[in-house]
């Protein structure tokens, strides 16, 4: 069953909507999308279904709801492409994390405290990914691209939880560079795990769209799948 939520902020300053998929059975946990620049657009409310055909409660918030609520963006449309840039370049990332973290924590209240609470964010989402795992107390969290996370690295210690990042190397937003550098800062963290994908650009794991690499993006979701099987279970 698929419906949408609305969410108060932690700072009381108002409410934001988000696509849910519930499972069929009693949600063995809970998992928060992380949308892309593109919105909560078609993809990531696949992403939200797959994850609730898998048992989790899913659920992806509007994080771009002060700049424009509902916006869905199609990244082979030009346009949109540009919009989706315009976006991130306003969007508030601190209180995008404000926003996840009361994502978690209504989730987490609604299925009853020892309840485990995931999350899973693509491109713009895979930086908030990282960030929630170092600023709040999520369960577990799974990033895919590594965008600007080499600038995060000074965050790394406050990681208390599993992290799971996917990167391509080949990935025009992420150079060579910034690559070796999470490796660098994060190879030997105990909670870190980095998974690389050899000829693959950014978006590679995409549900719809030019972007989209069938075979990396199978093994990248496999990957996260036990993931969250393993710490979230």
């Amino acid at each position: 069953m698929t419906n949408t939520t609305t969410i108060p902020t932690l700072a009381g300053d108002g409410e934001f909507t988000a696509y849910r998929a519930t499972p069929a059975g009693t949600p063995k946990a809970a998992i928060v999308v992380i949308q892309e620049i593109f919105g909560v657009n078609a993809g990531i409310r696949r992403k939200c279904d797959t994850l609730a055909e898998a048992g989790y409660l899913a659920i992806a918030p509007d994080l771009f709801w002060r700049l424009e609520p509902g916006i869905e963006l199609d990244p082979d449309i030009k346009p949109e492409f540009d919009r989706a840039l315009e976006l991130m370049g306003q969007f508030d990332q601190d209180k995008g994390i404000a926003d996840i973290e009361a994502a978690v924590r209504a989730v987490r209240s609604e299925l009853g405290d020892g309840t485990k609470v995931g999350v899973v964010g693509y491109c713009l989402g895979g930086r908030l990914a990282f960030m929630t795992a170092a600023r709040t107390d999520v369960d577990a969290s799974v990033g895919y691209y590594g965008v600007g996370i080499d600038g995060l690295l000074g965050e790394k210690n406050a990681i208390a939880h599993p992290v799971l990042l996917h990167v391509p190397e080949e990935d025009h937003f992420v150079d060579k560079d910034a690559q070796a550098a999470m490796h660098a800062g994060l190879d030997d963290h105990p909670k870190v795990t980095i998974y690389d994908y050899a000829g693959e650009d950014h978006g590679f794991a995409t549900e719809f769209g030019e972007r989209r690499s069938d075979a990396s993006a199978k093994l990248a979701d496999e990957r996260t799948a036990k993931f969250f099987a393993e710490h979230l279970g």
